[in-house]
């Protein structure tokens, strides 16, 4: 005979949980990348705790401090630089609008086999450019629409960022508790595996973190070498930007090809040869080496299954797959092979 008391409750209760779900929903990206943030620093939050004699609460501030630092900092310079760029290109538009074309760079004409097709091509383009700019300005408001929404994503993204520095303020100070009642929630649910699936989710995690930031920072720092070789003007900035656009696939060459091509326009022909191959062989390289072998360092999990996770991850639920997706392939294949093992997952 069921019990309508007991239904009830547990009614009740699922009713609960959706509502909380759905109130943590609108943070549920930025939860993700504080909880992740905190566990990929936790050796620098133990570290510092006990250089601090066990205040746990003021070693949380002072490292969220210092990421706030870290992560704010750079952003703010970067776009004082962006500003700057885009107010020579205003003005260059400006130029060009009122004076026309510079002459054709004497480098043009001698490209072989099209030098003179080229610089044919060059002054049509000046005497047209007028005409040119005319027939462009109906566009130019779906342009500025177009910027307007990106701004607002990049607005957006910047609150998120925000918020996750302030969440990991609290997984910092609260994490043993947090800790502790995962593993008594999984212990409920999944028995005496629960602190090995714990562990799986953990060394996961850590290892794609790794992987990701250990090859952006790599690239980065070999794109700046690059730059500075080549004598590209800005070398340290587009060093960051390359930081940036490594976290995300095919990110890098959107750094050092318009480099390649400034250096193309002001005739250094030897150097935008030299950055081209470098970016192509060296930076944009270096992922396909370095990453697979940082996410697979230390783990017993099939390389392809991290792989598979971290790019289906990445279609699937955005920039934050990275870490969702080898997470969940990797607790899949572990319950699959205990069930072919015929051990199973067992409630208590």
């Amino acid at each position: 005979m069921i019990n309508t008391d007991r239904l009830l409750v547990q009614v009740l209760l699922l009713l609960l949980l959706v509502a909380c779900v759905w109130v943590m929903l609108p943070f549920a990206s930025a939860l993700l990348w504080g909880a992740i943030l905190a566990y990929a620093s936790w050796p620098l939050m133990r570290g510092l705790t006990r250089l601090l004699r066990g205040h746990a609460t003021l070693a949380a501030a002072v490292l969220t401090l210092g990421w706030a630092l870290l992560v704010l900092l750079p952003l703010i310079w970067l776009g004082f630089n962006l500003v700057d760029h885009v107010r020579d290109a205003t003005a260059l538009i400006r130029d060009v609008q009122v004076d026309g074309l510079p002459a054709a760079p004497a480098w043009l004409g001698q490209v072989p086999l099209f030098g003179d097709r080229l610089v044919t091509w060059w002054n049509t383009l000046d005497q047209q450019g007028a005409a040119m700019l005319q027939s462009l300005k109906p566009h130019m408001g779906q342009l500025a629409n177009w910027l307007l929404a990106r701004s607002a994503q990049l607005g957006g993204g910047v609150l998120e960022l925000t918020l996750s520095l302030v969440f990991v303020f609290f997984f910092y100070r609260d994490g043993p508790r947090v800790e502790a009642f995962v593993l008594s929630l999984l212990q409920r649910l999944i028995g005496a595996r629960a602190d090995y699936y714990l562990q799986l989710v953990a060394g996961t995690v850590q290892r794609v973190v790794n992987g990701v930031i250990g090859t952006a920072a790599a690239q980065a720092a070999l794109a700046l070498i690059g730059f500075l070789i080549a004598g590209v003007p800005g070398a340290l900035v587009l060093g960051i930007f390359t930081f940036l656009l490594s976290l995300v696939p095919m990110g890098p060459p959107l750094a050092w090809i318009p480099a390649t091509l400034w250096l193309f326009w002001k005739g250094s022909w030897g150097m935008g040869i030299f950055l081209a191959i470098w970016g192509t062989f060296v930076v944009s390289g270096v992922d396909n080496v370095l990453k697979p072998y940082l996410i697979s360092r230390g783990g017993d999990l099939p390389l392809v299954i991290v792989l598979l996770g971290v790019f289906g991850g990445l279609l699937a639920f955005g920039f934050i797959g990275l870490f969702i997706g080898p997470t969940l392939l990797a607790v899949a294949y572990s319950l699959l092979t205990d069930w072919a093992r015929g051990q199973g997952v067992k409630a208590p």
